[in-house]
């Protein structure tokens, strides 16, 4: 919908979200061309509220208008709700049609299906020169729910409205960086691939660019969440033989099994650490992967694995979780290895088409991560699954094609 609505960019001093500047009472911009529904997280403990007066900007130098088709929903959203304040668009595993394109950009067309993915690079700085795009600082400004300038191209009722991590796909039109959005072919179901986006690049890429696990591996994955799943799908598929799983709810070691698990453990009811000495003669894993995002895990992953093991952070706990290393002495001779993995290190316009490729082998399970689907204005209920642990991954349909 046409809006020639005109405002100072400064008219919402209320926004926490937006610094003002010395400069911004001076510029006048025509902005919010465009009037979407959308789910708003207002403040912590709220309900998202479903709105149909969100305005988004045109794409601006480098960046694509995107009608977004379905997002999933991730444990970080959950995150962010509980922790910060809005107003903020919510969603980052999403997948769409491009809408319309900003200046500069080449490799997309309107019209073009693409995978949005969180951290898009700027392309010229010496982290993207090696690939390392999860190192870019103007990709990792996801975190600030902001563009790298602070601004954002969502406003609502005078004030501005965070995209959260780096995409805001829980609404039907949203503006990123087009080295964010990567172009996929027309036949590929956007309801099923929109997976990939987050859970499938962090837990596979976790296996495949982080631990780089080898043929033969044992492997040990703490949390079946979308995530815990794409790291037991990407140990398979890097050849794998023992595959222990853990977690407390049983759908989700359930369907572990099924993803290519060799055995399971109920936490609530085993130890663990005795398992996972059992099943490797006392030796420990090859690779841990911590994938629950819970920091007192982290002691028991580093347990677990053997003398040169490595221990992957793929969860992310609260801010203001720690972990102790214990002996540090023992760790060193040990000569144990402890690494974070954002984003499973994915570069995405490499590895995602990648992932496509190995799901349309047959190698990669997306259906199977897909356990309900529901429309925007039921996104809570999506929500009340995940908090209950109630399947693996539910995908909100919002434009569906």
């Amino acid at each position: 919908m046409e809006n020639p609505k005109i405002r100072c960019c400064s008219s919402s001093p209320e926004s926490s979200l937006v610094p003002e500047t010395p400069t911004q009472c001076a510029t006048i911009d025509t902005i919010s061309l465009n009037i979407m529904r959308a789910a708003i997280h207002t403040k912590p403990g709220s309900p998202l509220e479903i709105v149909d007066d969100v305005e988004i900007d045109e794409p601006g130098i480098g960046e694509v208008l995107v009608r977004v088709s379905h997002c999933g929903i991730c444990h970080s959203d959950q995150t962010v709700r509980d922790l910060l304040p809005g107003p903020l668009v919510l969603g980052h595993e999403a997948a769409g049609v491009i809408e319309k394109t900003g200046a500069g950009v080449t490799h997309l067309e309107i019209g073009d299906q693409v995978m949005l993915s969180p951290l898009a690079g700027c392309g010229h700085c010496t982290a993207c020169a090696r690939n390392a795009i999860t190192e870019c600082s103007e990709a990792l400004t996801f975190m600030t729910n902001l563009r790298a300038d602070g601004s954002t191209p969502l406003h609502r009722a005078g004030l501005d409205v965070g995209r959260g991590l780096g995409v805001g796909g829980f609404a039907e039109l949203t503006v990123v960086p087009a080295s964010g959005a990567v172009r996929i072919e027309p036949d590929v179901a956007l309801g099923v691939v929109c997976v990939i986006g987050c859970a499938i690049q962090t837990g596979v890429g976790s296996v495949f660019n982080t631990a780089q696990v080898h043929p033969g591996a044992s492997v040990l994955v703490m949390g079946l969440g979308g995530i815990g799943q794409a790291v037991v799908q990407g140990a398979r598929i890097a050849g794998a033989t023992t595959l222990i799983v853990s977690d407390p709810a049983e759908g989700r070691r359930e369907a572990a099994t099924g993803f290519g698990a060799t055995h399971v453990v109920d936490p609530t009811a085993d130890d663990l650490l005795e398992v996972v000495a059992d099943v490797t003669a006392g030796q420990g894993v090859d690779y841990a992967f911590e994938a629950a995002g819970v920091a007192a895990l982290v002691q028991d992953a580093l347990l677990a694995t053997r003398v040169g093991g490595t221990t992957v952070l793929v969860g992310v706990p609260e801010p203001d979780k720690t972990v102790q290393l214990g002996n540090v002495a023992m760790f060193v001779t040990a000569q144990k290895r402890l690494v974070g993995s954002l984003l499973g290190g994915c570069r995405p316009d490499r590895d995602i088409p990648l992932l496509i490729d190995m799901w349309r082998s047959g190698l990669l399970d997306l259906e199977s991560m897909i356990s309900h689907r529901v429309p925007l204005v039921d996104i809570e209920d999506g929500f009340d699954r995940l908090a209950a642990a109630d399947g693996i991954r539910t995908v909100v349909e919002i434009s569906p094609r």
